[in-house]
């Protein structure tokens, strides 16, 4: 291709309701995996750097008083 190419403008696109629906059905139940693994590396690395900037040990001196 040499980059010469028309401009397209999509106007409308026409789906039925059914599909759609499913369409968002199925996003639905993609997105809890995807939480689901997206907590967990998240509270991993929270957890780190909790322990690498020694909050545990601030929170344990306050304890004590």
């Amino acid at each position: 291709m040499n980059g010469s190419g028309q401009p397209v403008t999509i106007v409308d696109i026409d789906i039925p309701f059914g599909r759609l629906v499913g369409i968002f059905i199925k996003w639905g139940i993609a997105a809890i995996p995807a939480t689901i693994a997206l907590s967990v590396i998240m509270s991993i690395i929270f957890s780190l750097l909790w322990g690498l900037l020694g909050f545990g040990a601030w929170h344990g001196m306050t304890t004590r008083m």
